[in-house]
């Protein structure tokens, strides 16, 4: 996987490349006509299996499953997709119904019931992959059915954010006969029910998406193909795009890339600038001899120059962020510039001098290669010379691709790593809760019960989301004492595209996923 109150997806601003009168993402079209649409992204899936990712997978299943609920075009809230209706039944926000539309398929032509949507959520916690997402469900106690179309979702504790949960892609509805309970498919085989099914897939390459005609759900597809191209650099995207080998590209560009886009005009190319919710951040192992120290890792927050950063690395194409939950959510505080101020040396030296520490401080720093952008690597060279200039740090810097990084941090390998994070879903519980307890996203244990066991059962006692910043700023105010976790930046979102097609800005939904439907082609000025 949150702006949550961008809630959502307001544009701070559109920037077209094109200057042609009515050439715009944001315009109405016509259908396409000229074979798929090809969108490029640096993204690519890490499994075709809603039960084993938490993570970019979920831009693929956005358009080829489908969930309960979702985000129709403009909603900041989500509504009924595979369901027809869904609400809590009582006044405690503990038992959540929902009842699926009639006659529902997956594309294959099997029946799509209530049981299908059972055994779907249930084989996430059953199977509980490593990096999954069965940690979004750590509020559900049981699921039960009522003939073909009923589902009855029992909660261990109130939970007013368990909607947001179910319109998540990690609940997408899989076929029973097609995905085991206890394990996770091993093939490229998908048994979806969205607008669009796979015609073929190449691992790291390409996905060829084709119209589902057995779809019943609020999508209105604007097109009846995609074909989404993965991209391990932003500048081969960039050039396909700029020689009309895709027609949109989305995650991945480089911050370079949108500087020359934005100041090298050309006559057939568009980029809308939106405001984003996306984060990148530091995590810090408590098994590590020295990350475990408070000292440490408060030494590094009050040297870390996130202005810099920014500037230097990212072209002013993020913003320095000060706590995990980002600008713009219900909530957001700024705790760690409120603690620490402006980035100071002497300050640091003075906080690891109180606890004992004279010597140079060794430290491991790893990040991704191919997940977060280009710039992940410039982004950890400044992040060594800014630690290594202080004179109180000797750093070493490691990388790896995705799938074996991933392995890495879950086996608690890394003494510091860099996470990027993505909205599951638009509220600020998805920027604490993920984050914290025995079980989390990140692999490394974070127990706060304070928390977990007070602060955020309460928020999600409250259905009114606007009344939890209490609890909320409070939760960013222990984050930022323990300093486990170490926002660095947050991101803005830009869609470049062909200045042909329309639909961009109304394709991304609140937690920033594109819905590829939403794109087409126009063919008349």
């Amino acid at each position: 996987m949150f702006n949550r109150n961008r809630f959502l997806r307001r544009v701070a601003a559109i920037a077209s490349i094109s200057l042609v009168a009515g050439c715009s993402l944001l315009s109405d079209g016509d259908a396409d006509s000229e074979g798929p649409i090809v969108v490029g992204t640096t993204s690519a899936p890490s499994t075709l299996d809603p039960a084993g990712a938490w993570d970019g997978s979920w831009e693929l299943y956005r358009n080829i499953y489908q969930t309960l609920l979702a985000y129709p075009n403009g909603a900041t809230t989500p509504q009924p997709d595979a369901a027809e209706s869904c609400s809590f039944t009582d006044s405690t926000s503990r038992t959540y119904r929902c009842k699926l539309r009639a006659d529902m398929k997956f594309a294959d032509g099997d029946p799509l019931n209530a049981e299908a949507v059972r055994h779907s959520i249930d084989r996430i916690r059953t199977i509980d992959a490593p990096g999954g997402p069965a940690g979004l469900l750590g509020s559900l106690d049981r699921v039960e059915t009522s003939g073909a179309r009923e589902i009855v979702f029992h909660l261990n504790q109130p939970d007013a954010t368990f909607p947001f949960v179910l319109a998540t892609p990690a609940m997408s509805i899989v076929d029973p006969d097609d995905y085991p309970a206890n394990s996770l498919r091993k093939d490229n085989k998908v048994y979806g029910s969205g607008p669009y099914k796979i015609e073929s897939y190449e691992e790291g390459k390409q996905a060829v998406l084709v119209s589902n005609g057995n779809y019943k759900g609020f999508a209105e597809r604007q097109n009846d193909a995609v074909t989404i191209r993965y991209f391990q650099e932003s500048s081969s995207m960039v050039k396909a795009l700029r020689d009309k080998q895709i027609d949109v590209t989305y995650r991945g560009l480089a911050a370079d890339d949108i500087v020359a886009l934005q100041q090298h005009s050309t006559a057939d190319l568009q980029l809308v600038d939106g405001a984003g919710t996306d984060i990148s951040y530091l995590v810090f192992n408590p098994k590590d001899p020295w990350a475990k120290q408070p000292a440490v890792r408060k030494a590094i927050a009050q040297i870390i120059d996130r202005g810099a950063v920014a500037h230097k690395v990212y072209k002013d194409t993020v913003d320095p962020l000060y706590s995990m939950v980002p600008k713009g959510l219900t909530g957001h505080a700024t705790g760690f510039f409120d603690d620490y101020g402006n980035p100071s040396v002497s300050k640091a030296r003075k906080i690891l001098s109180d606890a004992g520490i004279t010597q140079r401080v060794p430290l491991t720093l790893w990040y991704t290669t191919d997940r977060y952008g280009s710039e992940t690597a410039l982004m950890f060279r400044e992040l060594k010379r800014q630690l290594e200039d202080s004179g109180l740090f000797t750093i070493t810097l490691k990388s790896r691709p995705w799938k074996t990084y991933v392995v890495g941090y879950q086996k608690g390998e890394y003494p510091v790593f860099g996470r990027g994070w993505f909205p599951d879903f638009p509220d600020a519980d998805n920027f604490i809760a993920p984050f914290v307890g025995e079980h989390n996203a990140l692999g490394t244990p974070y127990p706060s019960k304070e928390i977990t066991g007070r602060l955020l059962p309460h928020s999600r006692a409250e259905s009114d989301r606007a009344q939890t910043v209490k609890e909320v700023e409070q939760a960013q105010q222990i984050m930022v004492n323990d300093a486990r976790l170490l926002p660095l930046w947050q991101g803005r979102q830009f869609v470049a595209a062909s200045d042909d097609i329309s639909g961009g800005e109304q394709a991304l939904d609140p937690s920033t996923i594109m819905m590829m439907w939403m794109l087409h082609r126009k063919t008349s000025w």
